[in-house]
């Protein structure tokens, strides 16, 4: 019996797996140009098969991508919120996985608590991919990853700077460093820190600071996200906190002089990041928005045994 392929963390697979899917998201970006966007892949890894995707949180790139990536991939999709469905109503995450392993080819969750979908993926008997939870953000890291090779090449070797707080995407970053070998910056105050266990994964290939001056300072690439994730409850707090920590043209100065901008959206324009920076030359926001779906269709192909 063969062992099902999850994808859950970055931390949990080799380079070599992860440098595969990499490229073979750049490789199904590439074979596209041109094509209409419901047009299926010649090779269709997901034919006959069916995506279940379960949303507890809100979501745009996430629904979409996945939705537009099932079926360019040749597959389809069936869409719920977790509210829909009995696990709104108490059932036991792992039931849940019984019946929906019975019924589809995969499922993708975007979570709120990181442990449900791990309790989801060790009863499931078909592929379970992250889509986001409180501890993680894997997709949207391969889309970045993927987005900074379109325009610098090679992310292995680059310096990447993280302002402002060390959440879920901040954590797949550092879970994302030592496997494809670039030197991760990451500054945030000290009470907003990322997780110590995640620090250790990236050992060597992660820097702490709380100055965003110095993580920036020659990096490749800078990345921010919202200061305020869905569920806090301390806004005012929080603003107060990040207040040093916006990215705007001053500090892109700092930066490599051909640095790009990444945030993984929505943004909160003269909170975390300026309209200067965002509409900016620099800025490859859009690009890392649309590469949602090829990285995604490349994590599900990957997850179907292609």
């Amino acid at each position: 019996m063969n062992m099902v392929r999850h994808f859950l963390d970055i931390h949990r697979l080799d380079a070599e797996t992860l440098r595969a899917i990499l490229d073979d998201a750049h490789a199904r970006k590439a074979a596209r140009k041109g094509w209409p966007k419901g047009r299926v892949d010649a090779d269709a890894p997901a034919k006959d098969r069916v995506l279940a995707m379960i949303f507890e949180k809100n979501s745009t790139r996430t629904r979409f991508s996945f939705d537009a990536a099932i079926r360019q991939l040749g597959g389809d999709a069936i869409i719920a919120n977790a509210a829909d469905m009995q696990l709104g109503r108490g059932e036991p995450v792992e039931d849940t996985a019984r019946v929906l392993s019975r019924m589809v080819d995969a499922v993708m969750i975007r979570a709120n608590d990181h442990e449900d979908v791990e309790r989801f993926a060790r009863v499931s008997t078909v592929p379970v991919v992250n889509a986001l939870t409180d501890r993680s953000h894997p997709c949207q890291i391969l889309a970045d990853l993927m987005t900074i090779e379109e325009h610098r090449g090679p992310v292995a070797g680059k310096t990447l700077a993280w302002v402002g707080d060390g959440n879920n995407v901040c954590a797949s970053f550092i879970h994302a460093a030592p496997k494809f070998g670039f030197q991760l910056n990451v500054a945030c105050p000290s009470d907003y820190h990322p997780d110590l266990h995640d620090l250790q994964r990236g050992g060597n290939h992660v820097h702490l600071t709380s100055d965003p001056r110095e993580a920036v300072a020659g990096a490749d690439v800078v990345v921010t996200d919202t200061w305020v994730s869905m569920g806090d409850q301390d806004y005012e707090e929080r603003l107060a906190a990040f207040e040093a920590y916006g990215v705007d043209a001053v500090l892109m100065k700092q930066a490599a002089p051909d640095a790009v901008f990444l945030h993984c959206l929505p943004a909160h324009r003269g909170e975390e990041v300026s309209d200067a920076v965002l509409d900016g030359p620099q800025s490859v926001v859009w690009d890392e928005a649309e590469n949602r779906i090829h990285a995604q269709k490349a994590v599900l192909a990957w997850c179907f045994g292609g």
